[in-house]
């Protein structure tokens, strides 16, 4: 099978090789070519555990090849970012001019696969819109497809063979079609449904994971004013055989759970998804509560040095974004500290980064806002060698803070009202 990939990034790579490996002729097809130019001498960013060997492999065979724009193929998928706009809307102007490029050597028999994350509807419309004016009937003479993915940072290459997949199709052959491609390197079972179920599927399932994260940073937001420490009382909670609480923390980042609900928010009726509009609210007000609160500590955090440990949104990941340590960063700056900021995983940071001895010399504070490893592992003798004031916000709860209590620290953490 001739696949051609569009977009080499995140998921587009990953997807590109393993097709590649498993018996098709694959082009990577990237509009930047600083992006190519890289692929071509490094192989892949080596991060992310086995792509690198993967990428260099398939490129070394032949198997995988690189090019700016899409050539003849029997299967065209569109692996392209699907931002949000500033007003929370949905940006499908990659998508758009994905589809764009490939209507020029499309023809009669081939696939569209789109894997973005777009709002329901959008492989009916805007897929099957442009090509139809191409002049192709998009239910008989090209196959549509959407097959969204479901892997994280950190555990990609197994979880894009692994976990189950749902394909939909415009027609059932399509659905057929793509289940048919994609089982040459997907081990977990494929269900199929229609194009906009599919398109739904991806989208509730991180919603619910936003909705979720909500309701946890309701309960830390609660806990101080009553007196308990949540992490306590959702472990013992979730010890109920049908209660699955997840952790609270200062927001929630990365662009599947802090951007898919807007999806389905602005597909539906005015009023129509409450819930997921308040989750929304909920996380999103997270790094105004982790800020206020060490304002409440500190007083005035004017010339105040704060070290900001964690720019990635989640641990042991280099991905900042939607990140919620960016706003806690911003926040703390225009409150008037001096914010220096340490992730060991982050390459391409929004905001300097600095050596984590740079980050505590000399700080009144610091904060953790990400739970890498490292953070964890930071031994309060050490750090307070480097700081000037002997205070620590946990706003993920991975430090020990009896034995921080016990080096003559001030520890919080976000959601305990105990101590």
């Amino acid at each position: 099978m001739k696949v051609c990939v569009i977009g080499l990034g995140y998921i587009g790579l990953p997807t590109a090789a393993m097709l590649a490996k498993n018996g098709n002729k694959v082009l990577g097809v990237d509009v930047n070519p600083a992006v190519l130019k890289s692929l071509q001498e490094n192989a892949a960013p080596s991060e992310e555990p086995g792509l690198h060997d993967l990428v260099a492999s398939v490129l070394g065979s032949g198997d995988l090849k690189l090019a700016g724009s899409p050539e003849p193929s029997d299967v065209f998928i569109l692996c392209l970012p699907t931002p949000i706009k500033k007003d929370r809307t949905p940006d499908l102007d990659y998508v758009e001019s994905g589809m764009a490029s490939i209507l020029g050597v499309l023809k009669n028999g081939d696939m569209v696969i789109l894997e973005s994350t777009v709002p329901p509807g959008t492989t009916a419309r805007l897929i099957a819109g442009m090509v139809k004016k191409k002049g192709f009937d998009p239910t008989k003479d090209i196959d549509l497809a959407f097959a969204p993915e479901r892997v994280i940072p950190g555990n990609i290459l197994k979880e894009i063979q692994d976990l189950d997949r749902v394909m939909g199709g415009l027609t059932a052959r399509a659905s057929e079609r793509a289940r048919s491609l994609y089982s040459c390197f997907v081990k977990g079972q494929i269900y199929l449904t229609d194009a906009t179920t599919a398109e739904f599927v991806k989208l509730v399932e991180n919603s619910y994971r936003d909705v979720n994260i909500a309701f946890a940073n309701e309960l830390a937001k609660m806990a101080p004013e009553l007196g308990i420490n949540v992490w306590e009382a959702i472990q013992i909670a979730n010890r109920h055989p049908r209660v699955n609480i997840h952790t609270p923390g200062p927001g929630v980042g990365g662009h599947c759970i802090a951007v898919d609900p807007y999806f389905i928010i602005d597909s539906v009726s005015p009023g129509l998804a409450r819930l997921l509009s308040t989750a929304r609210e909920v996380n999103s007000s997270m790094p105004g509560v982790v800020v206020s609160r060490l304002k409440s500590e500190m007083g005035d955090l004017s010339g105040k040095k704060v070290a900001l440990l964690g720019i990635a949104y989640k641990g042991n990941v280099g991905d900042p974004r939607e990140s919620p340590s960016l706003d806690i960063f911003r926040l703390l700056a225009a409150g008037g500290a001096a914010v220096m900021a340490h992730d060991p995983f982050v390459k391409a940071s929004p905001v300097e980064l600095h050596t984590l001895e740079e980050t505590l010399q000399d700080a009144d504070a610091t904060l953790i806002a990400t739970n890498h490893t490292a953070y964890c592992n930071i031994r309060p003798g050490d750090a307070q060698k480097l700081v000037r004031g002997r205070l620590i916000f946990d706003t993920r709860n991975v430090i020990d803070p009896a034995v921080w209590r016990g080096a003559g620290w001030k520890v919080l953490i976000l959601g305990d009202g105990k101590s």
